[in-house]
């Protein structure tokens, strides 16, 4: 199905490039939003429950941040004003009479958080050159793994579902120019664990990955469509 014959629209909660790529090759149009909190100020002891506190976390500041929002269908005519500051309000407010015209219709917010896990110690994004550099003499040669968290959020019905998803990435050795490259792109200290297996100077060093790709980027393409299913 073509992604504007889809009955539903999406907010993505999320800067990732990687992540707004995934749902594109998923068949899916998108606004995006970001949700701008201290994700360094929520701390759990298992890598699972921190990134589905964290999308959560994510989810009710975009919540918050739906105050007088147009979304436009390309579509059609039909323009949809959110005017709202809670989960609950903007529900209300879609269910009342002026919007009768979109009852077949249901907007979803994603949102998503991935952590690295490197012997047993969660890493989050570098806060430095110097440690996205030691991240990364870590992988050579060795493996890690990543627990990233999908939650979907029904913004008519008030329906939350969300669930999580590990992979594990294994290394050949990893040269000390492609580390100094990846540095100076910069790239490596926006992202989990300065863990970036799709780009090309680390694609050929990447020996094997257990789960998918995908997952590893961000965004596990089938534990999403799962929950949108679920959540619609």
């Amino acid at each position: 199905m073509a992604a504007s014959t889809k009955p539903f629209k999406i907010i993505l909660g999320s800067s990732s490039v990687a992540r707004r790529q995934i749902l594109a090759e998923m068949g899916y149009e998108f606004t995006v939003m970001t949700a701008d909190i201290n994700e360094k100020s929520i701390r759990k002891e298992k890598p699972e429950e921190l990134v589905m506190t964290l999308a959560e976390a994510k989810a009710d500041a975009i919540l918050a941040k739906l105050q007088t929002i147009d979304y436009q269908d390309k579509d059609a005519d039909t323009t949809l004003l959110l005017t709202a500051d809670t989960a609950e309000a903007i529900t209300s407010r879609l269910q009342t009479s002026d919007y009768k015209e979109n009852d077949a219709e249901a907007i979803l917010l994603m949102t998503a958080d991935q952590v690295v896990v490197y012997e047993g110690k969660v890493r989050e994004k570098p806060s430095s050159k110097e440690e996205a550099r030691q991240f990364i003499k870590d992988y050579s040669g060795g493996h890690t793994a990543t627990f990233g968290s999908v939650l979907v959020i029904n913004l008519k019905t008030g329906t939350r579902k969300g669930g999580w998803d590990k992979a594990e990435i294994y290394f050949h050795e990893i040269p000390d120019e492609v580390m100094d490259n990846l540095l100076e792109e910069g790239i490596v200290l926006r992202v989990a664990g300065g863990l970036i297996v799709e780009h090309p100077l680390i694609l050929p060093l990447v020996e094997a990955v257990v789960g998918t790709t995908d997952s590893v980027m961000g965004l596990p393409k089938a534990l999403t469509e799962k929950l949108i299913q679920e959540a619609l």
